[in-house]
């Protein structure tokens, strides 16, 4: 990390030209690559318990139990959006609830935690996108992915949980039983399938918005 921030995000640095990024979007902030965005690809944020069950011959990296503190813990307690103020005022969620948010074609869209909590399974759309959105209460992991899969559109509902693997959803063309974290269909007509996933950001509300001040947020009640 360069040491910088953009509007509370942080700001990398690659060793070979030196250019500086956005840490929340991949653009080239300054320097010989400016202008450049790197490839945004998928990936799964949750709890090494979680990771664990979905990956049980996992390797990492021995950090001598520095995993076991994590230094930013007074920052996610306290109210503050960080070192710089806010960019942009929207009280359609509190300062630091967190999102799962995710650009496409140039639309943005946010999913708050809490509706995810109280709807874990929401079939949606977005630039014309078919696409789930997928939640684990219990590890406050979110996914994204598309609903197309073996030349169909299909929509899902969660179904209920065996004792290993993680939670599962059903699609509602086919019976089939999914992994909500992972989109590997693991029993009935499609088994062996896998839905695309869809690169999105976790994510505080003030840092998505002040980014994404044009984002669509999803309404669990409506």
């Amino acid at each position: 990390m360069s040491g910088k921030l953009v509007m509370n995000a942080l700001v990398m640095y690659d060793h070979q030209t030196r250019t500086l990024w956005s840490h929340f979007t991949g653009d080239a902030i300054t320097g010989p690559l400016e202008e450049t965005k790197l490839e945004i690809v998928p990936a799964l944020h949750t709890t090494w318990a979680r990771w664990k069950e979905l990956h049980p011959n996992t390797l990492v990296l021995d950090k001598d139990g520095r995993y076991k503190v994590d230094s930013y813990d007074f920052y996610y307690r306290s109210g503050s959006p960080g070192i710089i103020e806010e960019a942009r005022t929207d009280d359609r969620l509190h300062t630091k609830e967190f999102v799962v948010g995710l650009r496409i074609n140039g639309q943005a869209k946010a999913y708050a935690f809490s509706d995810l909590n109280a709807q874990p399974v929401v079939n949606d759309s977005l630039a014309g996108q078919a696409l789930v959105v997928t939640f684990d209460p219990q590890s406050a992991t979110g996914g994204v992915f598309s609903r197309e899969a073996a030349g169909r559109t299909l929509t899902f509902q969660p179904a209920a949980p065996t004792a290993s693997g993680g939670p599962l959803m059903v699609d509602n063309e086919t019976g089939s039983r999914w992994l909500m974290l992972t989109g590997e269909a693991v029993e009935g007509e499609l088994e062996g399938e896998s839905l695309t996933p869809i690169p999105s950001n976790y994510s505080f509300w003030f840092a998505w918005k002040d980014w994404h001040p044009s984002t669509q947020l999803f309404d669990a009640s409506s």
